[in-house]
């Protein structure tokens, strides 16, 4: 049998579609119970969903952060111009220190929280493996590290149930949208292949939260996520101009570019005022790294840009042969599955996100190309759709003797 195009799978709301007709049809569920399922067995599906994200996710913090760390001295990972030590005190260079979001917090709580107090209601051995755990002793800012370690993994988890609620809400099927989720975050780790940083994870968040609110509700509940989107990286504010082509699923073309308008402007009285009170700080805006990518772009065999360290294993580097090759054949296999709206945001994405890649960001580092994520989210989910679809044929289909 002929499986339903998984374009119908993403439904118009019901007061009003800006797109063709073609992105407004539900498709036919895939194995539906014959009865609605009980209040104990949906309760049951939700804490197990739950304790997958929770593993999931710890897989994936785990994973970045015996890669990476938090880019302190003496462990892997380290980088002296924006090492744990200088962003929590503010001297670490342009542009990382504009990324003040968690060190802020840190900073923050350690001022108005009763440290001293809390510690000492803490038992000796607990200390103890607290600090071999996460490496703690001769640490300048130990109680900032503890806390960035906990936030950091905090929005590790809640993106994952943020990435799930955007495939719901673009009426991925339950079991297809908890699936997504999952395999985009066990990828996640992989994608920096030459750096990653505390505000990668807060930044997926942000991202998948500002999308999820532009698909299922009024579009000014975006406006605190953009704020701290911004504090996190400054470069949320670029993601803004994404969601206009989800707006228009909803609002006219004029309502839909004044709510990407006012929310530019809250990122950048976010953004404005960081810029200015780290001005003097070495480094600079944006790092230029054009030449870089020449060299790369004529050398791609290089055995820095083939081997990659995650999951505390070798792999091929995201940006090598086979890993970029299965990248596009997934990204070619899923395009023309997209409806409207979700083409045009990731072309939205694309024409942002790519040329800035090219003249600032490091050759590889696909981490940079996080204005493309949520558009990968939905070609990972329907393509994972459609396998689902055909196995669910083959399944239902009478045998032949």
């Amino acid at each position: 049998m002929n499986s339903t195009p998984l374009s119908k799978v993403f439904l118009s709301p019901s007061h009003g579609s800006y797109f063709p007709l073609e992105d407004s049809t539900q498709m036919p569920r895939i194995a539906s119970l014959a009865t609605k399922p009980s209040r104990s067995t949906q309760l049951y599906y939700h804490v197990c969903l739950f304790l997958l994200f929770v593993l999931i996710s710890a897989s994936a913090f785990s994973a970045f952060y015996e890669k990476w760390h938090f880019r302190e001295q003496g462990l892997r990972g380290t980088d002296l111009i924006a090492e744990f030590d200088r962003m929590i005190d503010g001297t670490a260079n342009r542009p990382y220190v504009y990324r003040q979001l968690l060190p802020a917090t840190a900073n923050w709580m350690v001022r108005t929280l009763p440290v001293d107090a809390i510690g000492r209601h803490i038992s000796e051995r607990a200390r103890g493996k607290i600090n071999d755990a996460l490496n703690l002793r001769g640490k300048k800012y130990a109680v900032q590290y503890v806390i960035i370690y906990i936030a950091t993994y905090l929005s590790a988890l809640l993106a994952t149930f943020a990435l799930y609620r955007v495939c719901r809400a673009s009426k991925l099927p339950e079991p297809t949208s908890a699936f997504t989720s999952v395999v985009f975050m066990l990828i996640f780790p992989l994608v920096g292949v030459k750096g990653g940083y505390f505000f990668d994870f807060p930044e997926l968040l942000f991202m998948a939260m500002a999308a999820w609110i532009a698909l299922e509700f009024d579009w000014w509940w975006i406006i605190p996520v953009a704020a701290l989107g911004t504090w996190n990286k400054e470069s949320f504010l670029l993601f803004m101009f994404t969601l206009y082509p989800l707006f228009r699923r909803r609002y006219s073309k004029l309502t839909s570019m004044l709510g990407v308008a006012v929310l530019v402007f809250v990122c950048a009285a976010v953004y404005l005022p960081i810029r200015l009170r780290y001005a003097h700080n070495p480094g600079g805006t944006v790092e230029w790294h054009l030449q870089e990518q020449v060299t790369f772009l004529l050398h791609p065999l290089s055995i820095d840009n083939l081997i990659d360290r995650t999951y505390d294993l070798m792999f091929p580097a995201f940006s090598s042969l086979i890993p970029f090759a299965i990248l596009v054949w997934t990204v070619w296999r899923g395009w023309p599955l997209l409806p409207l709206w979700a083409k045009r945001h990731a072309q939205f994405a694309a024409a942002i996100n790519v040329p800035l890649y090219l003249l600032f960001c490091m050759p590889g580092e696909f981490r940079d190309l996080s204005l493309l994520f949520m558009a990968f989210l939905l070609i990972l989910g329907v393509n994972l759709q459609q396998w689902i679809e055909a196995n669910s044929a083959k399944a239902s289909s009478p045998e032949v003797s």
